[in-house]
């Protein structure tokens, strides 16, 4: 990727089942992201576009590379499966290893070549207590007391998944609007609908904290086959069928693995004029 200098400002972009990204690499420096500058780049009229930005930094000690992620409006999240899978494939590609540590506010993942195209990513043990997804106050996480009884889960960012008969029949927007800033998430959370297809198949749609709508969510996927399996729903290596595509989730004792494919869509830069315009 080209580098920086005072004129502009390279990015990638980047998606996972249309889960789309903005990636910028500031491993051989800093470069200013401003709150302004990162909602502008999320305008898909006026600016780029993403679900979210994704920052490549230096990696700390052993690692590869630290991971840090930015959604539309401008705050920030501690994990992005979608984002990180893709990431590990540019690595990989430029790098020839096919097996990475990478780091995040989430802790450390580990990513490997799945074959085919595949990456496949370890987001980590889930977080199955309240105070640590977090919950406004002591509950049990597995059926919270709201209408659909859902089953909250965090990974690394807090979740909410409710199970349905039929997850294209449900008004997304709406409802996922509505459940992202109940006040038993004190940080806001991602949504998900899901229906059981079978004993290791899911059908989910998603509602992403700070951004809306999506085609696809890696946390959200990881969360929701979480939830099935603890619900005693589905076994805890399941297909999950998205809008975008299908990722493959399995609940491991070594954590959550999550394999998909990835796409790097092309590479550019932001002019000086759109930097100004948006410090």
């Amino acid at each position: 990727m080209m580098s920086a200098d005072r004129h502009n400002l390279p990015f990638m972009k980047m998606h996972g089942l249309g889960n789309d990204f903005v990636v910028v690499d500031m491993r051989t420096g800093p470069i200013p992201l401003g709150d302004q500058l990162v909602k502008g780049i999320a305008d898909r009229h006026m600016g780029i576009g993403f679900d979210q930005l994704a920052v490549i930094l230096a990696g700390k000690t052993s690692a590869d590379a630290h991971l840090v992620f930015y959604n539309a409006d401008g705050s920030t999240s501690a994990a992005c499966g979608n984002a990180t899978r893709c990431i590990a494939r540019f690595l990989m590609t430029e790098t020839g290893k096919s097996d990475l540590h990478l780091t995040t506010e989430r802790g450390d993942l580990y990513a490997t070549d799945a074959g085919n195209g595949l990456t496949s990513i370890n987001m980590g043990a889930p977080q199955l207590r309240w105070d640590e997804i977090p919950l406004s106050h002591e509950m049990d996480t597995l059926q919270l007391p709201i209408d659909g009884a859902p089953t909250a889960t965090g990974m690394g960012n807090p979740h909410c998944t409710f199970f349905v008969d039929d997850a294209d029949a449900i008004d997304l927007a709406a409802r996922g609007s509505e459940m992202e800033h109940h006040p038993l998430y004190p940080q806001r959370t991602n949504v998900q609908f899901a229906s059981v297809i079978g004993s290791n198949h899911l059908r989910m749609r998603v509602w992403e904290r700070g951004v809306g709508v999506t085609l696809a969510s890696g946390s959200s996927t990881c969360a929701t086959a979480v939830a099935a399996a603890r619900r005693g729903l589905t076994d805890r290596k399941v297909r999950v069928d998205l809008d975008g595509g299908t990722l493959f989730i399995d609940w491991r004792d070594d954590g959550v693995w999550m394999t998909g494919p990835t796409m790097h869509v092309s590479t550019g830069v932001l002019t000086p004029e759109f930097i100004a315009a948006h410090r």
